[in-house]
């Protein structure tokens, strides 16, 4: 795991980069649906949810690139990252399977990637962590 721990900074940018994808919701919501999930939502209400949740992901994608030049902020940034990312994971395996056939399933295969590489830093740096406590 020490590779890992070596490489977290570009893994931080490549992730954070991947993540900063979705600000493409808050400028076109249809068409991120669209090819994320092979459906869209109609209305006013769909509109504010679908930019709305846009922007926040791309705020964990922000959040990471932080974290890749602040190391004190990494165990929180992977954290919360981590735990984002779970989310949509589980809720796809669970609730949405069908989707796996558009976008949404190679974002699952990503994060599932992703989390276990900050899981990997976070289990390697441990020790360090509770250090500075």
């Amino acid at each position: 795991m020490t590779w890992i721990v070596a490489s977290m900074k570009w893994i931080m940018l490549v992730s954070g980069a991947l993540t900063c994808t979705m600000l493409y919701a808050t400028v076109a919501p249809q068409a991120a649906l669209a090819s994320t999930f092979g459906d869209t939502l109609q209305g006013p209400v769909a509109e504010i949810v679908v930019r709305n949740w846009g922007v926040l992901i791309a705020l964990m994608g922000a959040m990471l690139i932080y974290g890749a030049f602040n190391t004190a902020a990494r165990p929180l940034v992977l954290t919360v990252a981590g735990v984002s990312k779970v989310t949509f994971i589980v809720l796809i395996l669970v609730l949405g399977r069908p989707f796996l056939s558009h976008q949404a399933g190679v974002a699952v295969v990503s994060d599932l990637i992703q989390v276990s590489l900050f899981l990997g830093y976070l289990l390697a740096t441990r020790n360090s962590i509770n250090a500075a406590v």
